[in-house]
């Protein structure tokens, strides 16, 4: 038990590492124009910029790291990053030649955020939007990933720990219904409240271990199923940061 708690310990010290397929800190950048035209957006020279203070004299570019980027369209923008820095600063080049920096804004709590960026004749001016845009798990590319992901990971792994423990295998059939439920819940609605990814998998792993034990009780005890939960919600989140840099270039 000893040796289960320390394991649980590391890995939420490593989780925000390990959070490839989970939801990420998001940033969703809406256009309005205070300029005689309305130039579009070059997505391939715009940045945006990470700062250490609200200077930004210490930064550094989001830049592409898995699913961590900037994506633009010729009107829009959104980032997807594995840990914000403190402070952030855009940098849109234009089709009219010009390239405008913003002011430096602060990074909210949350993990989805939604801004407002006034497009000037020489500048930004971004600023948090009390109206965050809708967003629609079920029309996530990532989302669906990650999904399949985890289906396909955990239940190799609940097929090795229930063929270890020598457990009935239709143990299975509520590992796949469970994560139909915590997928939509975590991408949909908790994204939007919680400030921490591994908030996240802990509702994961508790929610699982509960479910699956309601499931099959005649079968495996709670204590079981806390350590079926453990073992396929770990499994999942440390592959799926490596599986989410090999799909990443395929999501958007």
């Amino acid at each position: 038990m000893k040796k289960l708690l320390s394991f649980t310990f590391l890995f939420f010290a490593l989780a925000p590492l390990w959070g490839g397929i989970s939801p990420k800190p998001e940033m969703d950048f809406s256009f309005e124009y205070q300029t005689q035209h309305q130039p579009s957006i070059l997505p391939a020279t715009s940045e945006q910029i990470q700062c250490k203070d609200n200077q930004c004299i210490g930064q550094e570019p989001l830049g592409v790291y898995g699913l961590q980027k900037l994506y633009c369209q010729t009107g829009s923008c959104f980032s997807i990053a594995y840990e914000y820095a403190p402070f952030q600063q855009l940098i849109i080049d234009f089709s009219d030649g010009v390239k405008r920096e913003s002011n430096v804004f602060a990074t909210p709590s949350k993990l989805r955020n939604s801004f407002v960026v006034t497009v000037r004749e020489k500048d930004l001016l971004v600023e948090p939007t009390a109206q965050p845009q809708k967003f629609n798990a079920l029309a996530r590319a990532d989302a669906w990933a990650s999904l399949l992901i985890i289906l396909l990971v955990e239940l190799v792994a609940a097929f090795a720990y229930l063929y270890y423990t020598e457990k009935s295998y239709r143990v299975l059939y509520s590992v796949v219904l469970v994560n139909l439920i915590t997928m939509p819940i975590s991408w949909q609605f908790l994204a939007q409240v919680v400030t921490e990814t591994p908030l996240i998998w802990l509702f994961s792993f508790v929610f699982e271990a509960f479910f699956i034990w309601l499931c099959n009780r005649k079968t495996l005890s709670l204590r079981n199923a806390g350590v079926l939960s453990l073992a396929i919600n770990v499994s999942s989140y440390s592959a799926g940061m490596m599986i989410s840099f090999l799909i990443a270039p395929y999501l958007f």
